[in-house]
């Protein structure tokens, strides 16, 4: 019988404002998958495949940065913590990035896409990875990091409903501003030329018209948004205090993350998956616009973040019953059913399109939030060994895997499908039909190749719900041998 004391149930006001940073990291995160090789490769005219090296090129200066701000963050003392401190400094520095980057001005280069991309990834690692190490500290409970990793998600969720809620407005407003009663009509109008047949009459909007005003919306709504967040966590979360024997030597604790083998476990899963849905995000704008023909984006967006922050509850349940492994698990599944459905769609296809998006969005938060919160039970594993906590070290091992896998599924996706000839200022009829194929098969048939290969490592993952709880234990008693009890 276990005689550990219970953690201390943190607060539901304090879970939410930890999470609400979640919000502007999506409202960043929606834009750079969707629109930004949009923007860069069709409205200024840059080639397609240099869009892509440059978004790989840029996120590999995460390579150093991300080792660099998780050894910081852990090992750097100020009067006011270890983490907070990150928010203030990181803020202002995503906030310029964002700005230059999203409203380019005419006739920009690779240099400036370049140099800015790289500058505003630097001011989210600088936020993001701290945030993370932070909140793994909050709780040492297997259940209350679900809940903590839930409402990070939940916010996420929310950010980027509002992310896709400012094409939506710009959709809205397009031509001549005819507004919401307009808009319902292009929609009405568009489901029955298809129901009659009538592919051909429906007209989507203009390529290169919408992606710069979108950016411009996106970019303010982050300036607007991101520092209300940051004070909010800054002023509201408490930050758990170092322990006293908490350093562990670099090369040591590197030596002890190798032999961590659910550590590496879930860096691979995490990697596959991301690349995977890389490959799809990077190509995703051109597959709906070009290939299915959805002339209303923004809409189409909107409604498929709404499904997802719904579905939250449904995983959370989920991961708590079965465990977060086998949740995760059905999600992949589901996901690729999706994938394949998609292949057989062609032009004017919206409603099975629009139901097919709906189900992946329903799986989308389960994407996101089960790995962050089996990444916090596996930092356990390495507290029972070292005596240490070293959450910031691992969320930026953790952090550098997942923008590793979107360095090189975009970049490969956006190669592939610009060196192949699909020409993204011109659309289908602009390009070759190799290159519209390569189109399909790197949307449809990507993601399903790298989550199969996840999906035999998610399957037999060793740390169940039982077996954390035993890990607690032992993880407790070693921590009162060294005159450092638990959290609780």
């Amino acid at each position: 019988m276990s005689t550990q004391t219970p953690p201390r149930e943190l607060s539901n006001t304090t879970i939410f404002i930890y999470g609400s940073i979640g919000l502007p990291l999506a409202v960043i995160g929606y834009p750079l998958a969707i629109w930004i090789p949009a923007h860069y490769a069709g409205g200024l005219g840059l080639p397609l495949a240099t869009v892509g090296t440059i978004l790989m090129l840029a996120r590999l200066t995460d390579v150093f940065t991300d080792p660099l701000m998780g050894e910081i963050s852990d090992r750097w003392r100020t009067r006011y913590g270890r983490r907070r401190i990150w928010l203030l400094f990181g803020a202002p520095v995503m906030m310029g990035g964002a700005y230059w980057l999203f409203v380019p001005p005419d006739g920009v280069g690779m240099v400036y896409f370049l140099v800015w991309l790289t500058i505003f990834f630097v001011g989210a690692t600088m936020i993001a990875l701290p945030h993370a190490a932070w909140g793994a500290e909050l709780s040492p409970d297997y259940h209350q990091r679900s809940r903590i990793s839930a409402a990070r998600q939940g916010h996420i969720l929310f950010g980027l409903i509002v992310a896709a809620a400012v094409p939506l407005a710009v959709e809205l407003t397009a031509d001549g501003g005819g507004g919401v009663a307009e808009f319902l009509a292009k929609i009405w109008g568009d489901a029955a030329a298809v129901l009659g047949g009538q592919v051909a009459d429906i007209k989507p909007m203009d390529r290169a018209a919408l992606t710069g005003p979108v950016l411009e919306g996106l970019a303010w709504t982050i300036i607007a948004v991101l520092p209300i967040c940051c004070l909010a966590v800054l002023f509201f979360v408490p930050e758990p205090p170092p322990a006293p024997r908490e350093r562990v030597p670099l090369r040591q604790g590197l030596r002890y993350l190798w032999r961590n083998g659910p550590m590496r476990r879930v860096l691979i899963i995490t990697f596959l998956v991301v690349m995977g849905e890389s490959c799809r995000n990077a190509v995703s704008l051109f597959f709906i616009r070009d290939i299915v023909g959805i002339p209303t984006i923004g809409a189409a967006y909107f409604f498929y973040f709404v499904f997802g922050l719904a579905a939250i509850p449904f995983w959370l349940w989920l991961g708590r019953k079965y465990g977060k492994h086998l949740a995760f698990m059905w999600t992949l599944v589901i996901v690729s059913f999706v994938s394949a459905a998609n292949l057989f769609l062609g032009y004017g296809d919206y409603f099975v399109f629009f139901l097919l998006f709906l189900l992946k969005g329903f799986c989308f938060g389960g994407l996101q939030f089960l790995p962050l919160a089996m990444m916090a039970d596996v930092i356990d594993v390495d507290t029972v060994r070292t005596g240490g906590r070293r959450a910031g070290t691992y969320f930026s091992i953790l952090g550098l895997a997942d923008k590793l896998a979107v360095a090189f599924g975009t970049g490969m996706a956006l190669n592939v499908v610009g060196l192949l000839g699909f020409v993204a200022r011109g659309g289908v009829e602009a390009s070759t039909d190799v290159g519209v194929l390569s189109l399909r098969l790197v949307y449809c048939i990507g993601p399903i190749f790298f989550y199969g290969l996840a999906m035999g490592l998610i399957w037999s993952y060793p740390l169940t719900p039982e077996r954390h709880e035993r890990l607690r234990e032992r993880m407790a008693r070693r921590m009162e041998r060294l005159g450092n009890p638990p959290a609780t």
